[in-house]
């Protein structure tokens, strides 16, 4: 069977613009993927698959310095507030004469 040449120059001019459209979408998907991964720190892949992890420079070392830091903070801040609130929390169900007493214990020490 053969190929009418008319017919392929028809096909050809239909088909361009897809596949032109196509290519750039293509392109474009994975320069986008690549800006993402660098700017969230995700680990680029070689032609052979293996992971290449950007170079942040001291910026990203900084940064991690800074985190770890406020992250320390934040786990003594915490530390604290289960502290006070097994507090409240031993006051809300405790009887309330024995609190009474341990108020007025606590009353007449800093008196003496």
């Amino acid at each position: 069977m053969a190929v009418n040449p008319e017919n392929l120059a028809i096909i050809a001019n239909q088909a361009g613009p897809l596949i032109a459209t196509v290519s750039v979408a293509s392109v474009m998907g994975w320069v986008i993927t690549t800006w993402l991964k660098i700017k969230n720190g995700y680990p680029l892949e070689s032609s052979w698959g293996k992971p290449l992890h950007p170079n942040g420079g001291g910026e990203a070392m900084e940064r991690i310095r800074l985190l770890s830091q406020e992250n320390a903070q934040l786990r003594a801040e915490l530390g604290s507030i289960k502290d006070r609130m097994a507090v409240l929390e031993r006051i809300a169900t405790d009887q309330p004469s024995r609190l009474a007493a341990e108020i007025d214990a606590l009353g007449t020490k800093q008196l003496n």
